[in-house]
């Protein structure tokens, strides 16, 4: 792992750890998530009720790989994107920057990544279909149909409408990005 790996993985991680911890504060436990017995995450900590369970953002230790994405398009997608989705399994949750919310699209177990990958690769032919620059979405805003992506080429992060252009440049590389971040909770 390179070390601008390792810095967008400690970002990340940092990230979730805080989004975890202000979330203790403001309500004295772990978050919770539905129980779904058909779809288990190492992100599950325990059971909060009948219908719940507690969860946080756990490193991912599987061997996890875009090479098959890769494969299949002929390209390879930017590192960033790599590292953003093989670092943690996590649940969706809220964070804000000045351009408003969002939340990140993260893998909540294997199978999930095996999902992503599938719909990373489908954006991605809408995006050759349309003749439009390859970008990678990795989150979504509170504007419905406007989705975070990463430029493929540059690596900068963008934010566009499914189906058009990327029309708004936010930030250098991810990991800028991830710098102007603030986790929001809830009561």
């Amino acid at each position: 792992m390179t070390c601008l790996n390792a810095e967008l993985t400690h970002q990340l991680t940092t990230l979730c750890q805080h989004y975890v911890q202000q979330f203790r504060e403001k309500h004295g436990h772990l978050p919770v998530v539905e129980k779904d017995d058909q779809w288990l995450s190492p992100c599950e900590q325990g059971e909060y009720s009948q219908d719940a369970n507690y969860w946080q953002p756990v490193e991912i230790t599987d061997e996890l790989s875009f090479e098959n994405v890769e494969q299949a398009l002929g390209f390879s997608l930017h590192n960033d994107i790599k590292v953003f989705f093989t670092s943690v399994y996590s649940e969706s949750f809220d964070l804000t920057c000045e351009e408003g919310q969002l939340s990140f699209v993260l893998p909540w177990n294997k199978d999930d990544f095996d999902r992503l990958q599938e719909n990373v690769i489908g954006h991605i032919l809408m995006k050759q279909k349309l003749k439009q620059p390859i970008t990678v979405f990795f989150g979504l805003t509170d504007q419905d149909d406007f989705i975070l992506s990463v430029n493929n080429d540059s690596g900068e992060v963008w934010v566009e409408q499914v189906g058009k252009t990327a029309h708004k440049k936010l930030a250098n590389n991810l990991s800028e990005f991830l710098g102007q971040l603030t986790p929001v909770i809830y009561d």
